[in-house]
C-alpha cells in the first residue's frame, strides 16, 4: 500500500480511469471513491461520463472530499471532440493547501485532428516549500485495437515541442510502456512512474489473480522532478470483493509522489 504520508514540499498525484464516472454512481460507491482518493493532493479522473450526469459526480465527488478535513477544488473539461460514442470528459480536483492553479485547465485543441480524445491539461504550482510548477496532462487513449500507439507519437511531439514546461503525462495508454512508441521520451529526460505493473482489473478471479494489462502510467520529467513513491492502488485487495469492486472500475489507480525543481 502506498506510503500516504508525504512531506509539506511534496505532492501526491493520483490518476485513475474511473470507468463511466456518471449518474449510475450510487452516493455508497461515490464515498468509497472518495476514500480511496482523499489522501491524495491532485486528482486527475478519465472517463467522465460526457453528459450532465459526469459533472453532476465530480461534483458530489468533490462535495464528499470537502467532507472529509480538507478543502478541494475542481474543474471539469469539455467534451472531447471525439467519433461517435468516444466522447468523455476530463476531471482534475486538487486540495486548495497544496497547489494553485496558474494557467487554467483547458483542452488541447492542437491534438484533436490526432486523438480521439484530446488531452485535458492544467498548470499547477506547489504552494509549500518548493516553488517549482508543473503541467499536469490528463489523457485516455483509443482502444488497443485502434492503434493508440499513433496518437501517442502526437503527444510524445507535443511534450518535445513544449520541453520548457515542466510536463507529467497521466492516464489510461491503452499500451505497455516498453512500446517502442515511447522510446522518443524516453531517450530524453522522461521516465514512467510504472514498469510493468498491471493495473487493470479482469472479470473473474483466476488462480488467486485478478489483475490484467498494465496500461495506465504517470510519465515524468526524471530532470526537472524528484520521484519519491510510485506505485498502484489496489483497492480489490482479494478475490470475494473482485465483483463488487468492479463497480467502481475496472483499473486500479496509479499514484506519485514528487517534488518539483
Amino acid at each position: 500500500m502506498p506510503n500516504l504520508v508525504s512531506a509539506q514540499d511534496e505532492i501526491a498525484l493520483v490518476s485513475w480511469n474511473i470507468r463511466d464516472f456518471g449518474k449510475t454512481k450510487s452516493a455508497e460507491e461515490i464515498e468509497q471513491i472518495g476514500a480511496i482518493l482523499k489522501e491524495y493532493d491532485v486528482i486527475a479522473l478519465q472517463e467522465v461520463v460526457s453528459g450532465y450526469g459526469g459533472s453532476q459526480a465530480v461534483a458530489r465527488l468533490a462535495d464528499y472530499l470537502n467532507r472529509t478535513g480538507s478543502k478541494w477544488d475542481y474543474s471539469i473539461s469539455n467534451p472531447t471532440k471525439s467519433p461517435k460514442y468516444k466522447t468523455e470528459k476530463y476531471a482534475f480536483l486538487w486540495k486548495t493547501s497544496k497547489v494553485k492553479v496558474i494557467e487554467k485547465a483547458k483542452l488541447i485543441t492542437d491534438l484533436d485532428e490526432c486523438v480521439y480524445r484530446e488531452p485535458y491539461q492544467v498548470k499547477l504550482e506547489s504552494k509549500k516549500g518548493s516553488k517549482g510548477s508543473f503541467t499536469l496532462l490528463n489523457y485516455h487513449s483509443r482502444k488497443h485495437s485502434e492503434q493508440p500507439e499513433i496518437e501517442v507519437s502526437c503527444i510524445n511531439d507535443y511534450m518535445m515541442n513544449h520541453k520548457n514546461e515542466n510536463i507529467i503525462l497521466a492516464g489510461d495508454f491503452n499500451l505497455t510502456i516498453d512500446h517502442n512508441v515511447f522510446d522518443k521520451i524516453k531517450n530524453d529526460s522522461y521516465k514512467a512512474c510504472l514498469n510493468g505493473n498491471r493495473t487493470t482489473l479482469k472479470r473473474l478471479c483466476k488462480d488467486g489473480n485478478y489483475l490484467n494489462h498494465a496500461i495506465d502510467n504517470i510519465i515524468y520529467n526524471a530532470a526537472k522532478n524528484e520521484l519519491m513513491d510510485c506505485g498502484t492502488i489496489d483497492f480489490v485487495k482479494e478475490c470475494g470483493q473482485l465483483e463488487s469492486m468492479r463497480m467502481l472500475s475496472d483499473h486500479l489507480p496509479v499514484y506519485m509522489r514528487f517534488k518539483s525543481n
